[in-house]
């Protein structure tokens, strides 16, 4: 289930006529400004809440309905979709019918079943999916999956991921619109990160969440999570909503690399690497690097999903990365559940 997006065709001439399907999840508004900037693209936004989604579209100057069949109706190239997570699956199925390719918010779904059938809509449709996974173009990120596999810092032994961010509130802690809290909302990131550099897929999960931070909510606000990968690196994972509200970002995402060789620490958020490992080096000192960037991960996202329409191919994170992370999520409510490892892949 990898997707089989349509060859290009005259796209590569003209704007490619993009459309964003609601707002609902904050990222749309990063989303929205990159696309609008772009002279290459004709932007269009639906929003079924009005209040919510017009003035982000007088903002840059785009058209706006309140009707997601209207919009499609225009016969764009591709459509972001930002809606609440359980409503991935509808307005994907019905993008993927318009004939548009589709770049969809993480998490890709509330279920297993869902993801499967949202993978299988765009097969059949001839387009193409892509998971919203903007970490994956940092450059810190970048770097340090180089570092890795290059195996500049031998053979991986351990990786301490983190995703912390503040308590987003709305229907973030809406468990039917959600699916779940912090360990939904926050591990598919990290997820992600360490099935792409590690190239090896997940096939243990423990878990362990509490509601320490906010016991009032009806989702759990904090949980770590330990996964242990084919090839026997085992990763931890922050997933918490433990920032305070007067933190200067949302959250963060941070990687630990630990080598037989080296250590390597990315920080996406203060776009930082640093790494620490032994072997030749050209001037014969130690390999010591502290890299800065200055990135916008979500332009160069945006920018792989055009290119890809483009180009007629698949853009990277697909459709079937989503649903792998979004499996170790699911996991990881099974090991809760079940107070213990739970084995991957699951079954439905």
């Amino acid at each position: 289930m990898s997707g089989s997006p349509s060859p290009a065709t005259e796209t590569s001439e003209r704007p490619l006529k993009i459309g964003i399907l609601s707002f609902a999840h904050l990222h749309g508004l990063s989303y929205a400004s990159v696309l609008a900037s772009r002279p290459d693209v004709e932007l269009r936004v639906a929003d079924e809440n009005a209040e919510r989604g017009k003035p982000i579209a007088d903002q840059h100057g785009v058209s706006f309905t309140t009707s997601y069949a209207e919009l499609l109706e225009w016969g764009p190239d591709g459509v972001v979709i930002c809606s609440e997570n359980a409503r991935h699956r509808v307005l994907v199925e019905q993008a993927a019918a318009a004939g548009a390719h589709v770049l969809c918010e993480k998490p890709l779904a509330t279920s297993l079943a869902d993801g499967r059938a949202m993978i299988e809509a765009c097969e059949k449709a001839g387009v193409s999916l892509m998971t919203a996974f903007p970490v994956r173009f940092c450059g810190p990120v970048v770097s340090v999956a180089r570092l890795v596999r290059d195996g500049k810092l031998g053979r991986i032994h351990g990786v301490a991921g983190t995703n912390p961010g503040t308590m987003p509130g709305g229907w973030f802690v809406d468990p039917e619109l959600a699916g779940g809290g912090a360990v939904m909302d926050h591990t598919v990131h990290v997820a992600d990160l360490l099935r792409w550099i590690l190239g090896s897929e997940a096939v243990e999960v423990y878990a362990q969440v509490n509601r320490l931070l906010y016991p009032d909510l009806p989702v759990e606000t904090a949980g770590t999570i330990a996964v242990t990968f084919e090839n026997g690196v085992v990763a931890t994972i922050d997933c918490s909503w433990s920032r305070p509200k007067s933190y200067p970002t949302w959250g963060g995402v941070t990687l630990e690399f630990v080598g037989d060789d080296g250590v390597a620490t990315a920080d996406a958020f203060a776009q930082t690497m640093n790494s620490y490992y032994d072997g030749p080096s050209r001037s014969g000192s130690q390999n010591v690097q502290w890299l800065p960037w200055g990135d916008n991960a979500d332009a160069l996202m945006i920018a792989e999903f055009l290119a890809a329409i483009r180009e007629g191919r698949q853009p990277q994170p697909s459709g079937w990365d989503g649903y792998k992370a979004t499996e170790i999520a699911f996991a990881a409510y099974a090991s809760v559940k079940a107070g213990q490892p739970v084995r991957l892949p699951l079954e439905e």
